[in-house]
């Protein structure tokens, strides 16, 4: 359980990325939240129950086509 007031949200959650950072290692790329997620610098994530998330980065958007 989170220890957290307000509790983090869980990580089966639509905001779970919101989560507490409890251990952040940058030059490795990820990050371990409250929730138990791993959270990936691509924005990747890895669940607690070994699901995965694929990147989801908002600059993932096609090109504009040229005129």
């Amino acid at each position: 359980m989170c220890p957290h007031q307000p509790p983090c949200p869980t990580a089966d959650g639509p905001s779970r990325e919101a989560a507490r950072t409890l251990a952040a290692h940058p030059e490795q790329g990820w990050s371990l939240l409250c929730n138990g997620v791993v959270l990936f610098e691509d924005t990747g994530e890895l669940l607690p129950d070994g699901g995965i998330i694929a990147p989801h980065r908002p600059t993932d958007l096609p090109e504009p086509s040229a005129a």
